[in-house]
């Protein structure tokens, strides 16, 4: 097998962008299509990080209130109340653009990738569609409450293995990249709807 390509993922957060934001000196209002937040008196390092989230994809652990500041344990609480009105992205430090992106498609929709057992078997869920975007392959479901886009060859290589069930072990060692970047991809597919674990655990089991 050839070295793994790629480099370290970047796990970035932008403002989706249909959300307008308005701010006072005392609170911070975004309002879209999934309805209005308000945000009274916000730490400023969460106003710093809405404000680059509306000029595109930031990384939490950059954004600074002031160049002498800290990042508060605030924002990613925050960030997270907002999930309906954030997109999420993967990202390599390449300088090449995303991997791929997570949308929001309801006011419900709340996204937190966890880490994957390795010896699961998980696989594409069969009524995903699979289309072209301008931005790259979209991946949509009725049963889901995301959007997701893949912008690289290396997010559609991901999904291919997924055709069939496949532990993200295999795929990690089927796959011409770094391991950290195959299970990025795939907790962002599971997070987001469009991978499921063939063999679910029983209601009520551990786990």
């Amino acid at each position: 097998m050839p070295d793994p390509v790629g480099r370290q993922p970047l796990h970035l957060w932008s403002l989706s962008e249909d959300v307008v934001v308005e701010t006072t000196d005392d609170a911070v209002v975004l309002t879209g299509r999934f309805g209005t937040e308000e945000l009274i008196d916000p730490d400023p390092v969460v106003r710093e990080a809405l404000r680059r989230m509306e000029l595109g994809p930031v990384l939490p652990a950059n954004v600074r209130a002031n160049p002498e500041g800290s990042i508060c344990l605030v924002l990613l609480p925050t960030l997270s109340r907002l999930s309906h009105l954030t997109v999420r992205t993967l990202g390599l430090d390449d300088l090449r653009g995303p991997l791929l992106s997570v949308s929001p498609e309801s006011r419900l929709a709340t996204f937190s990738p966890h880490e994957l057992e390795a010896a699961d078997e998980i696989r594409l869920p069969r009524d995903v569609r699979v289309t072209l975007d301008a931005a790259g392959v979209a991946l949509e479901s009725a049963a889901s409450l995301h959007r997701v886009v893949l912008h690289r060859p290396e997010a559609v290589w991901v999904v291919g293995m997924l055709a069939w069930p496949v532990t993200p072990d295999a795929a990690t060692e089927a796959l011409p990249l770094h391991p950290e970047v195959t299970d990025g991809i795939l907790r962002y597919l599971v997070a987001a709807g469009m991978a499921k674990p063939v063999h679910p655990p029983a209601p009520g089991a551990d786990s």
